[in-house]
């Protein structure tokens, strides 16, 4: 067997699972199939014998060639309808039947709302797996903007998803603590409006803490790691954290959600407010 049999073997191990890639960021069983034959046509033209990650390497073609047959897409639902006779494929019912089932009618739904850039992030990221600086170079983007790609689609998708506001609050809050005490910067600015902004009260500020902060990245970078003897609770019934010394709550943590996104953060230190709260303990995580 010569090298270019051997190199045709090896891609058709991977066909299913590059098929199921180009199916879900196209929607279409038929473009996927044809976005893996165009990428095996660049595939068998490209010198692969220093890819050390032929999986990654295969992935990232499929990925370019749908993110093209995307962007091809919203060109053509651009033009003026004038300019001459326009053709759409028309799904197959049964073909979108299948991929309803494998990633939710929600899901469904809502992809073909998102731009190809947020599509392939998302798609990529969190039904696939691939890393963020994967898939930074396939939409032109460094990492962390791929990541907000990724965040924003993933909002999307949840907003298209019936669920009780008090429980979203709590999952952003619960995810932010996490992130803070990881010290994991990428996933608190996820979670950030990019004008969030950061608050003291005159106790708080005495206890040494900084001046207000503006701005996500300004915001992240210092909660970052910051949060390790904060507790998830629930104050006044609204999700937020509360920092205690021998049992007593000293600092409560309030927080303002828009849309799934943290947009203020309240840090209370005064005695007598923190006194009349009626603060719940939640389960930690």
């Amino acid at each position: 067997m010569d090298a270019e049999d051997l190199l045709a073997a090896e891609f058709e191990e991977h066909r299913e699972r590059l098929t199921a890639v180009a199916h879900r960021l196209l929607g279409s069983r038929a473009e996927a199939e044809d976005a893996v034959q165009e990428a095996w046509l660049r595939v068998s033209r490209a010198d692969s014998s220093e890819v050390d990650n032929f999986a990654g390497w295969l992935t990232t073609i499929v990925a370019r060639v749908s993110l093209n047959q995307l962007r091809s897409r919203t060109t053509r639902r651009e033009e003026p309808l004038d300019d001459g006779p326009h053709l759409h494929a028309v799904p197959d019912p049964a073909d979108e039947a299948v991929l309803a089932d494998s990633v939710g009618l929600a899901l469904l739904a809502v992809l073909d709302t998102l731009t190809p850039a947020e599509r392939l992030a998302f798609v990529l990221h969190d039904l696939f797996d691939v890393p963020f600086e994967e898939i930074a170079p396939i939409v032109d983007r460094s990492p962390a903007a791929a990541r907000q790609l990724a965040s924003r689609a993933r909002r999307r998708v949840r907003g298209a998803e019936p669920k009780d506001d008090t429980a979203r609050k709590r999952e952003v809050v619960t995810a932010f603590l996490a992130a803070s005490k990881d010290g994991d910067f990428g996933a608190l600015l996820e979670l950030l409006h990019p004008e969030a902004v950061l608050r003291y009260d005159t106790a708080a500020a005495q206890m040494g803490s900084a001046e207000d902060l503006r701005g996500a990245d300004a915001v992240a970078r210092f909660l970052s790691g910051k949060a390790r003897a904060a507790r998830l609770v629930l104050v006044d019934g609204a999700p937020g954290w509360v920092w205690s010394l021998r049992g007593e709550p000293q600092v409560v943590f309030a927080f303002t959600i828009d849309d799934d996104l943290v947009t203020g953060i309240e840090i209370i230190g005064d005695k007598e407010r923190v006194s009349g709260f009626a603060i719940e303990s939640l389960p930690q995580r």
